[in-house]
């Protein structure tokens, strides 16, 4: 189970870091914005709150939640070449399910996750501190266009063999 937003303010407070207008605009923006947004996207959605901030502050304090292990970065199965996406840990254990097509992601929770996780500590006698699973494939649309890809270039190199 992950922490409430106060919970990480006063965590950020009992280590003697403040909690600048700044950080909070962060902090909100990727908490509350139910997407897995990347640095510059964070940047550009900051900058409307507050238009003197700037892009150095966002990454030192992407880096200073991530270290304080307040927000998890993640690469989404690099879908999107390298950036990394930032999700406060406030949610519960989940897996990525990442469309390789359209990068879709969906998050997924349930119990077979806590059950692999008590396999795995059970099995290797390892206490898990963290655990993150990707999961990558395609989307029920992108199915379709796949699908459809496919016989065209079938129909089209059938028509290529007999002309």
């Amino acid at each position: 189970m992950g922490m409430a937003i106060e919970d990480m303010k006063d965590s950020l407070r009992r280590r003697g870091i403040r909690l600048t207008r700044q950080r909070q605009i962060l902090l909100d923006l990727i908490d509350k914005s139910g997407q897995h947004l990347d640095a510059e996207s964070l940047y550009q959605m900051a900058k409307e709150r507050d238009p003197k901030l700037n892009r150095v502050t966002v990454y030192r304090t992407l880096k200073m939640l991530k270290e304080g292990g307040l927000v998890d970065e993640l690469d989404l199965m690099h879908y999107g070449g390298d950036q990394h996406y930032y999700e406060t840990r406030l949610k519960q254990e989940h897996a990525h399910i990442i469309c390789l097509r359209c990068g879709k992601v969906e998050e997924f929770f349930g119990e077979p996750l806590q059950k692999l996780r008590r396999q795995v500590e059970a099995h290797f006698g390892f206490q898990i501190l963290l655990a993150r699973t990707e999961i990558g494939g395609y989307c029920s649309h992108c199915q379709v266009l796949r699908a459809k890809e496919v016989k065209d270039l079938t129909a089209v190199s059938a028509g290529a063999r007999r002309g």
